[in-house]
Protein backbone atom coordinates (compact mmCIF):
# COMPACT_ATOMS: atom_id res chain seq x y z
CA UNK A 1 0.00 0.00 0.00
CA UNK A 2 2.80 2.46 0.84
CA UNK A 3 4.59 1.76 -2.44
CA UNK A 4 1.37 2.48 -4.32
CA UNK A 5 0.96 5.77 -2.44
CA UNK A 6 4.54 6.75 -3.27
CA UNK A 7 4.02 5.95 -6.95
CA UNK A 8 0.80 7.96 -7.00
CA UNK A 9 2.51 10.92 -5.32
CA UNK A 10 5.35 10.88 -7.84
CA UNK A 11 2.89 10.73 -10.71
CA UNK A 12 0.92 13.67 -9.33
CA UNK A 13 4.13 15.65 -8.83
CA UNK A 14 5.18 14.95 -12.41
CA UNK A 15 1.80 16.03 -13.74
CA UNK A 16 1.91 19.17 -11.62
CA UNK A 17 5.09 20.24 -13.42
CA UNK A 18 7.69 19.24 -10.88
CA UNK A 19 10.87 17.97 -12.42
CA UNK A 20 13.14 15.14 -11.47
CA UNK A 21 16.12 16.78 -13.17
CA UNK A 22 19.44 15.21 -12.43
CA UNK A 23 22.48 17.13 -11.32
CA UNK A 24 25.31 17.28 -13.84
CA UNK A 25 27.03 13.93 -13.85
CA UNK A 26 30.37 15.57 -14.54
CA UNK A 27 30.67 19.07 -13.08
CA UNK A 28 34.36 19.30 -14.06
CA UNK A 29 33.57 18.62 -17.73
CA UNK A 30 30.71 21.14 -17.69
CA UNK A 31 32.90 23.82 -16.08
CA UNK A 32 35.65 23.10 -18.64
CA UNK A 33 33.20 23.50 -21.55
CA UNK A 34 31.88 26.71 -19.95
CA UNK A 35 35.45 28.04 -19.70
CA UNK A 36 36.50 26.84 -23.18
CA UNK A 37 33.60 28.73 -24.76
CA UNK A 38 34.29 31.95 -22.80
CA UNK A 39 30.85 31.82 -21.16
CA UNK A 40 32.33 33.60 -18.15
CA UNK A 41 32.73 36.67 -20.34
CA UNK A 42 28.96 37.26 -19.93
CA UNK A 43 27.95 34.95 -17.06
CA UNK A 44 29.15 34.14 -13.56
CA UNK A 45 27.69 31.75 -11.05
CA UNK A 46 26.18 34.27 -8.67
CA UNK A 47 26.56 37.77 -10.16
CA UNK A 48 25.00 39.27 -13.26
CA UNK A 49 27.46 40.50 -15.85
CA UNK A 50 26.47 41.21 -19.43
CA UNK A 51 24.14 38.22 -19.09
CA UNK A 52 22.32 36.79 -16.07
CA UNK A 53 24.03 34.86 -13.31
CA UNK A 54 23.79 31.09 -13.59
CA UNK A 55 21.85 31.04 -10.32
CA UNK A 56 19.25 33.32 -11.92
CA UNK A 57 19.01 31.05 -14.97
CA UNK A 58 18.68 28.00 -12.71
CA UNK A 59 15.91 29.71 -10.72
CA UNK A 60 14.06 30.55 -13.94
CA UNK A 61 13.94 26.89 -14.97
CA UNK A 62 13.65 25.32 -11.51
CA UNK A 63 10.96 22.64 -11.48
CA UNK A 64 10.28 22.93 -15.22
CA UNK A 65 10.41 19.67 -17.13
CA UNK A 66 11.81 21.44 -20.20
CA UNK A 67 14.53 23.35 -18.34
CA UNK A 68 17.41 21.31 -19.70
CA UNK A 69 16.05 21.42 -23.26
CA UNK A 70 15.47 25.17 -23.04
CA UNK A 71 19.05 25.81 -21.95
CA UNK A 72 20.47 23.50 -24.63
CA UNK A 73 18.40 25.34 -27.25
CA UNK A 74 19.62 28.70 -25.96
CA UNK A 75 23.29 27.71 -26.14
CA UNK A 76 23.08 25.99 -29.53
CA UNK A 77 20.68 28.04 -31.66
CA UNK A 78 22.32 31.47 -31.69
CA UNK A 79 18.95 33.03 -30.93
CA UNK A 80 18.72 36.65 -29.83
CA UNK A 81 18.76 37.10 -26.07
CA UNK A 82 17.99 40.10 -23.91
CA UNK A 83 20.95 41.27 -21.90
CA UNK A 84 20.72 42.69 -18.41
CA UNK A 85 21.22 46.21 -19.78
CA UNK A 86 18.10 45.83 -21.98
CA UNK A 87 19.95 45.40 -25.27
CA UNK A 88 19.77 42.29 -27.45
CA UNK A 89 22.38 40.20 -29.20
CA UNK A 90 22.76 36.72 -30.61
CA UNK A 91 23.80 34.22 -27.97
CA UNK A 92 27.13 32.58 -28.73
CA UNK A 93 26.80 28.99 -29.90
CA UNK A 94 28.67 26.46 -27.76
CA UNK A 95 31.43 24.85 -29.81
CA UNK A 96 30.44 21.19 -29.58
CA UNK A 97 27.97 18.90 -31.30
CA UNK A 98 28.16 16.36 -28.45
CA UNK A 99 24.59 16.21 -27.12
CA UNK A 100 25.71 14.52 -23.91
CA UNK A 101 28.17 17.36 -23.22
CA UNK A 102 25.50 19.98 -23.96
CA UNK A 103 22.99 18.28 -21.64
CA UNK A 104 25.67 17.95 -18.98
CA UNK A 105 26.40 21.69 -19.25
CA UNK A 106 22.68 22.48 -19.00
CA UNK A 107 22.34 20.23 -15.94
CA UNK A 108 25.35 21.96 -14.36
CA UNK A 109 23.72 25.35 -14.91
CA UNK A 110 20.47 24.05 -13.40
CA UNK A 111 22.39 22.80 -10.36
CA UNK A 112 23.68 26.28 -9.49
Amino acid sequence: MKLTTLAASLTIAALAGFSTQTIAADADAAAALFKKNDCSKCHSIDKSKKGPALKKIAAKYKGKADGQASIVKSITSGAKVKLDDGSEEEHKIIDTKDQAALKNLADWVLAQ
